[in-house]
């Protein structure tokens, strides 16, 4: 058979490669001894298996998922994407050089500081406020040697939006947001080299990286920090079947704010680019994510993040019914169907058009998206700057 996608995190197996041709007893033995439960297979390319879901109704399915968002109200924008761009980016620069000192302050043993990280959660609510996807979308573009600082900042960024989408009190989505800072803290505890492997893990190494969790929430255990920080820290990883880490909890053992840190550190892990892939199209992600509920994923709360950042997030490639393509601005209050986009390449000429921005929500019945697109099946470069004025590359942004 032709394994297409492997359900779980890259540290669930032992692959290298996500999608190969299983043809050899050994990697089936390898396979069905790692922690991977379900995977995606491609019939086109390999042998089917009898029975299942087709793909047309897994596609259904997925789908009405995502839909099923449409019903719950959204947060509203209190000033311009390009107006608070500018301050997010100075917002992601400093949040760098703070998270790199905590996670140095972690490895020499000394305190963490609770009122910086105090403050830095508000800084991050207040960008939030003034935008809620302006510092989510840009923080995706870190280049992939400043993964493990900004990914605390972005999933930071994730739990406040999911926590206010739910509707929790300003205490918990506060917590929440120290949550996102200290998820993987015990990641700080570990060998750099282990954490920047460009190649596959041993299953040596996959075994010592899998016992983060523990070391973060062991530390945060003994600093005196709330037992729901520490839970966040100990069980992020943790799936509603069972089949996650450390201790293979089930739906309702897993706590409200690790459930949370659960879909926010996945998303965020899955559209950035990291040391040995590149980062998925936030839609396809999201797509993803929706295949992979109620097994991996809280399907209510899952609901509520598409919510917060739409069916279609900022920054999203998606295809009209013209066939223009064009990258997603700024999602709809009203509707997660209808976001504004900023279309420049037409798919039927195969080149590129005067671009423009169209607001679905004023040409209904006119124009719609009928498709999510992938960037390199169009050979198309630096398609961030179309929507933040910002170049990912090697380089980082953020000082």
């Amino acid at each position: 058979m032709f394994v297409q996608e492997l359900c779980g995190s890259w540290m669930d197996h032992p692959f290298w490669k996500s999608r190969f041709l299983l043809d050899s007893e050994k990697d089936l033995q390898r396979l069905q001894a790692s922690a991977i439960r379900e995977l995606w297979i491609d019939t086109e390319k390999g042998l089917d298996v009898p029975g299942g879901e087709s793909a047309a109704q897994v596609a259904a399915s997925t789908e009405a998922r995502l839909l099923a968002a449409e019903r719950e109200p959204a947060a509203k924008p209190q000033t311009d994407l390009d107006d608070e761009m500018g301050r997010a980016l100075k917002l992601c620069a400093r949040s760098k050089e703070r998270l790199a000192e905590l996670f140095a302050e972690v490895r020499s043993g000394a305190p963490l500081d609770g009122p910086q990280l105090e403050a830095q959660v508000e800084d991050i609510g207040e960008s939030l406020n003034r935008h809620p996807h302006a510092l989510i979308s840009l923080a995706r573009l870190r280049a992939a040697s400043d993964y493990h600082y900004l990914h605390a900042l972005a999933v930071s960024a994730l739990m406040i939006a999911l926590a206010r989408q739910l509707g929790l009190s300003d205490e918990l989505v506060q917590e929440a947001g120290v949550a996102g800072l200290l998820h993987d803290l015990g990641e700080a505890l570990m060998p750099a080299e282990l954490l920047n492997s460009p190649g596959k893990l041993s299953r040596i190494d996959t075994t010592l990286l899998r016992d983060h969790p523990a070391l973060g929430a062991e530390t945060l255990a003994k600093q005196g920090f709330s037992a729901a920080l520490v839970d966040v820290c100990l069980h992020h990883h943790e799936k509603p079947d069972g089949s996650g880490y450390p201790h293979r909890l089930q739906g309702e053992q897993i706590g409200l704010l690790a459930k949370m840190c659960a879909i926010c550190d996945v998303y965020d892990a899955l559209t950035s680019d990291r040391p040995y892939q590149k980062g998925l199209d936030p839609a396809e992600a999201m797509r993803r994510m929706a295949e992979w509920c109620p097994a991996q994923f809280d399907d209510g709360l899952f609901r509520a993040f598409v919510k917060a950042l739409g069916i279609y997030p900022t920054g999203s490639l998606v295809r009209l019914e013209s066939g223009r393509l064009g990258v997603v601005l700024e999602q709809h209050p009203q509707s997660l169907l209808t976001p504004k986009i900023k279309v420049f390449f037409s798919a039927r000429s195969k080149a590129p058009i005067p671009q423009e921005v169209l607001d679905l929500s004023k040409l209904v019945g006119r124009e719609r998206i009928v498709g999510r697109e992938a960037e390199e099946d169009w050979g198309f470069r630096n398609l961030e700057e179309l929507w933040s004025g910002e170049r990912k590359g090697r380089n980082t942004l953020f000082g």
